[in-house]
């Protein structure tokens, strides 16, 4: 059979196979078992076991378990709800006011979860009553959240980095300083398009809360200090050289839980709450990272990336030309895959093409997160619509609608480090040397 016939035949049984609602990791790996039949010779039990034990021995995806827990343990401690009294007095001022703590919110949690969908329910579940409470645009609330969600993907330390290191063989302490300035500016044009939307729509916002002196809002801003203390120790201690990703995961996990003593909030059942949820969640990205590398080894097999390199290379593109037809190709699977997915499933047929392109792959690291970022919330697969949905009660449609002035803000994220990819390679750069 011929390569192209081939190649179509396995992308149609793919889509076949994920809309029949299969889990992604059985059926990523039953195609790979197909192209071993359909385009090779070789005997695919042979790597069957060699490839799902590869895959999951490695020590750096040891921090993946790790952070994840983390992000559990908070997720079911009252740390989070001390977030949104601790940021609303310095959002008063600000046109939109109190919508801005869905966006810092996030931004802070990010910093300390890794995963979007638990960063969007975590700040959702403590900013949604409130803002309603005080009156403010149900759309524009949703919208917020659905784009500020995302950031648990690109503000270190990030599920997603982790996955994308070990899958392009890039360094993830790297990976994570590099998504530090992006994250940052991210936040800064999720601000900008709320004042936006504030200045044009001002009865829209409700009045401002009573205003507060300087010594009140410190007072306030009290809340925020054990959270920003383990955002300190998980990545000062990578960025420093003191700990290695993996080490400082554990730092966190141990952190967290000292936290919750010290609150109070700790208790056996929500240990055990947080153990299982980290188990369920570590389970579903073994399944995918399994599947994925079976898929990836019959790709190898099969030569289908080097030819696809090869076309690539036969077209001239120019790198701005390639990062835009990937871009495309990213955001369309965006719509049936979930983002592990998409980094572990394209790693081997991209990375030689954007090798040969010369494009750094650190930068391309954090530009793969921020398209992934936005297969969070576009339907009808965008985990994050999801959470909403089910923490606010509202049809897919209208949550959908809320996040597409965030979802175009990441469009333009994604201009921005492609004309200033300084933003990306100065700061580890300069904290970790060149490479």
């Amino acid at each position: 059979m011929e390569p192209a016939t081939a190649s179509f035949i396995l992308i149609g049984l793919m889509l076949v196979i994920l809309s029949t609602g299969i889990w992604i990791g059985l059926a990523l790996g039953f195609v790979g078992y197909l192209a071993f039949l359909l385009m090779t010779s070789a005997n695919p039990g042979l790597s069957f076991a060699p490839t799902l034990w590869g895959s999951m021995n490695s020590w750096t995806l040891t921090a993946l378990p790790m952070f994840i827990w983390m992000g559990e343990i908070l997720f079911r401690s009252s740390l989070s709800d001390d977030m949104f009294k601790g940021l609303a007095p310095w959002m008063q001022r600000l046109p939109g006011r109190l919508l801005h703590t869905n966006v810092f919110g996030c931004g802070i949690f990010a910093a300390i979860s890794g995963s979007s969908a638990a960063t969007a329910a975590t700040i959702g579940r403590m900013t949604i009553p409130e803002l309603r409470k005080r009156g403010y645009d149900d759309f524009m609330n949703i919208g917020s959240l659905a784009g500020s969600g995302t950031l648990g993907l690109l503000i270190p330390p990030s599920i997603i980095m982790i996955v994308y290191g070990v899958a392009a063989e890039v360094s993830i302490a790297r990976l994570f300083i590099a998504g530090v300035i992006p994250g940052i500016a991210l936040m800064l044009i999720f601000s900008g398009v709320l004042m936006g939307w504030a200045v044009l729509n001002p009865d829209k916002v409700p009045p401002r809360d009573p205003p507060m002196t300087f010594a009140q809002k410190l007072n306030e801003s009290r809340r925020l200090i054990p959270i920003v203390g383990l955002i300190g120790v998980v990545l000062g201690s990578i960025y420093t050289g003191i700990a290695t990703p993996t080490e400082s995961a554990v730092l966190g996990v141990v952190g967290s839980l000292v936290l919750t003593l010290i609150t109070r909030t700790f208790s056996w059942k929500m240990f055990a709450d947080s153990v299982m949820g980290a188990v369920r969640t570590n389970a579903m990205i073994g399944l995918i990272l399994a599947g994925a590398s079976f898929l990836t080894v019959a790709m190898g097999f099969t030569g289908l990336p080097r030819l696809f390199a090869e076309w690539i290379n036969s077209l001239g593109l120019s790198q701005f030309a390639l990062i835009m037809a990937l871009m495309v190709v990213y955001i369309i699977l965006g719509c049936l895959i979930d983002g592990i997915s998409m980094v572990v499933l394209t790693a081997a047929v991209v990375m030689p093409a954007v090798k040969a392109a010369g494009i750094d792959l650190v930068w391309f690291g954090i530009f793969v997160v921020l398209v992934v970022e936005m297969a969070q919330i576009t339907p009808p697969v965008g985990f994050n619509l999801y959470v909403l949905q089910g923490l606010t009660n509202k049809p897919m449609g209208y949550i959908a609608m809320a996040a597409l002035p965030f979802f175009l803000a990441m469009i333009g994220m994604v201009f921005l480090i492609i004309f200033l990819p300084d933003l990306v390679t100065w700061l580890p750069n300069q904290m970790l040397g060149q490479k």
